[in-house]
């Protein structure tokens, strides 16, 4: 395949979480992921929306994200709801800990998506959440860009 016929990989992202948390910073990490879970994930089928990532001990785990079997699996298909393994550095992880440990921020899966390699990589960000007031305020700013826009075009 040559570089200028590359197909598109698929990107999963979590659309709620721009919505519900204001993003502090982003991590790019790898993820351990099963063979039928990969072929799964380019067909892209998967969810982010109620997950959430966690550190235990020196090791950051995505739990409640959602990759649905692979439709052509067996017996030997993965479990959608199984806890899986970030990859990142254990000096990443000594520096996130403290900032986790904060009250009221979290770590949250953006994204989920294949780099130029073929490898499965996860886009984390540590986020804080917001209050009914801010998401109001967003929603007011998105409408007020999106009405200059239209009056920009006329």
């Amino acid at each position: 395949m040559s570089k200028n016929s590359k197909t598109e990989s698929p990107s999963i992202r979590n659309k709620k979480a721009s919505h519900k948390f204001e993003i502090l910073e982003k991590i790019e990490c790898g993820l351990v992921l099963r063979g039928t879970e990969v072929k799964s994930l380019r067909q892209g089928g998967a969810t982010l929306d109620e997950a959430y990532a966690r550190i235990d001990g020196h090791e950051v785990w995505l739990i409640g994200a959602n990759i649905p079997p692979y439709k052509h699996g067996n017996v030997m298909n993965h479990d959608p709801k199984r806890p899986r393994k970030a990859l990142l550095h254990k000096r990443e992880i000594i520096k996130l800990l403290p900032k986790v440990h904060q009250r009221g921020q979290t770590l949250v899966p953006l994204r989920i998506y294949f780099n130029d390699r073929g490898l499965c990589k996860l886009t984390l960000a540590l986020a804080r959440g917001k209050t009914q007031g801010d998401k109001r305020q967003d929603l007011k700013k998105k409408d007020q860009v999106r009405e200059m826009k239209r009056a920009m075009r006329r």
